[in-house]
């Protein structure tokens, strides 16, 4: 139709110019002038046809683009027209999630492919060393966390797709957490086999425990020791009164004690001076330990135990003994030195002693009693743990004890030094989270909040940040410590350290920190409650700082 048109317009001109030329020649012109004037037609014909031509080509170019406009206005997408460039930025996420993806993977196929490989090497080797049920347990165990491994890479691979997490299904049969043979089984320590001593006291023979190095945690090791002496010498141990010493009595479940045993074989200061009316005298003071001091006694203790009450005979010394170098002892040199008819005895501090450390450290302790353990935390402890670990932690979490208040210097001042960076700390963490496949961590701590708030944003597994969970202030919306608030103990610093210990105690992993004896009491409980782990380790073990501090 644009064709005819533009054919029509195009006859009309000509048939104007025709026309026109025509009505010129109309009058008789010279010859000369009559070619002259043909040929002006002639350019002029030609000047006009190019004119018209351009002409109308811009005619047809102003009726055709609007046209071509709305064509495009209703048969395109303008919206998606100009985001283009948001759509691409879009896929080249998802192509980064997805490549972040495979490397992710790649790596643990690789760690997948280095444990096959020790896996295979343990079949072909024949120890005659390790039991056939060790064996067997061991590559149990081998097995599934490969299978645990397997089952990351399929989720590293799904994570960067949508219908990713609907394509994992849950296998009962392949989740080592519910078949109890994972990577961090409970350890058996085959308590039948405990070596132990009978404690049968008689009734009117008793050893007055005097516990004076380090704090609390020191003090209840130096306890235990005291009871294995004590069953040894075949007396009654009386528990030291809460004016020279700790509160044991906020702490500890005394009676516990007596009802494993079965008989009366500890007492308080108290009732041994009700017995005695008000008068207990140490009829024999025989000191474990002469160096630095007597008994380890200072005269600041001695004026307490003085002020009490009591009073002693001259300090004598059993041997030449020096508590930075203790030797090594047994039961028979304990019942030579400190057999003796004498009512009351003391024997001083014994927390640095050596006597059969195999008998004193196996689980159980070193006594014959009916117990998981002698030496427990307080019901009413034990109930609010349990109540802290229902409310925040659930059954399987790890717990750190991370010691830093003073630990640098102390830490530094061994060889090799146990005080490491936060960042690296933070590794050897992710190594047991991974292990270990926990939720979260119960953190028990010292440490300033600038480092327990780098160490926690540096905690992640499988890409996600793993919550450091502190025991946090009391609040009356919350139940989990009404107990200790009802029985007022809250806000006891020494009930606080034991609670602590108590949930790290519950926990399915625990990392301590090496040469803390609040770490050993923590380790003791697992070992006696059966809760210790075969990833059960002190934080780093077996490195050494990345970094270390010049000498002063």
């Amino acid at each position: 139709m644009m064709r005819d048109r533009e054919s029509s317009d195009e006859e009309d001109d000509r048939e104007n110019l025709i026309q026109q030329n025509e009505r010129v020649n109309d009058h008789p012109k010279s010859p000369l002038r009559s070619t002259f004037q043909i040929d002006d037609v002639k350019d002029r014909f030609a000047f006009n046809r190019r004119f018209n031509f351009t002409f109308s080509k811009r005619y047809f170019l102003a009726i055709i683009l609007p046209v071509l406009v709305l064509i495009l206005y209703f048969t395109t997408d303008i919206k998606n027209l100009f985001q283009t460039t948001v759509t691409n930025i879009k896929y080249d996420g998802s192509i980064n999630s997805m490549r972040e993806s495979e490397l992710r993977a790649l790596y643990l196929l690789r760690q997948q492919q280095l444990g096959l490989f020790k896996l295979w090497n343990h079949t072909l080797v024949n120890d005659s060393s390790i039991s056939k049920s060790s064996a067997v347990e061991d590559f149990k165990s081998d097995l599934l966390s490969q299978i645990s491994l397997n089952k990351q890479i399929q989720q590293a691979l799904l994570s960067s797709h949508q219908l990713g997490n609907l394509l994992i299904t849950p296998d009962n049969s392949t989740d080592p957490s519910l078949s109890g043979l994972g990577r961090c089984r409970k350890v058996d320590h085959n308590l039948s086999q405990r070596k132990n001593v009978e404690w049968k006291p008689r009734s009117d023979k008793y050893l007055f425990a005097i516990c004076v190095s380090g704090q609390m945690s020191n003090h209840l090791i130096c306890l235990e020791k005291h009871m294995f002496f004590a069953a040894l010498l075949n007396r009654i141990l009386v528990i030291p009164s809460s004016k020279v010493d700790y509160e044991f009595n906020r702490v500890l479940d005394v009676d516990h004690i007596n009802k494993c045993l079965g008989r009366e074989v500890v007492v308080t200061y108290e009732e041994v001076a009700e017995r005695r009316k008000s008068h207990v005298h140490i009829d024999k003071f025989i000191c474990y330990f002469s160096q630095p001091q007597p008994c380890f006694l200072d005269d600041e203790r001695v004026k307490k135990l003085k002020s009490l009450g009591v009073s002693m005979n001259k300090l004598e010394v059993a041997w030449s003994e020096d508590v930075k170098k203790p030797k090594k002892r047994t039961v028979q040199d304990i019942e030579a030195k400190f057999s003796t008819d004498d009512d009351v005895i003391a024997i001083g501090d014994v927390f640095f002693a050596d006597v059969e450390k195999d008998w004193v450290m196996q689980p159980g302790g070193p006594i014959s009693h009916k117990c998981k353990t002698l030496i427990e935390p307080s019901r009413l402890i034990m109930l609010t743990a349990q109540r802290f670990v229902q409310t925040f932690l659930g059954d399987n979490f790890v717990a750190l004890h991370f010691r830093r208040h003073g630990f640098l210097k102390f830490c530094n001042a061994k060889k090799p030094s146990c005080f490491y960076p936060v960042p690296q700390a933070a590794d050897c963490i992710n190594r047991v989270i991974e292990r270990a496949s926990s939720p979260v961590i119960y953190l028990s701590t010292d440490a300033a909040d600038s480092e327990t708030g780098l160490l926690q944003s540096l905690v992640v597994f499988n890409g996600k940040t793993v919550p450091l969970v502190k025991r946090p202030a009391r609040n009356s919306a919350e139940k989990w410590d009404a107990l200790l608030y009802r029985h007022g103990l809250e806000g006891d610093s020494q009930v606080d350290a034991m609670l602590d210990k108590t949930i790290c105690a519950m926990s399915s992993v625990f990392i301590g920190s090496s040469g803390s004896t609040f770490t050993d009491d923590i380790l003791r409980l697992r070992k006696d409650w059966g809760s210790a782990s075969l990833c059960d380790e002190y934080l780093c073990q077996g490195e050494l700082p990345n970094f270390i501090v010049d000498d002063e």
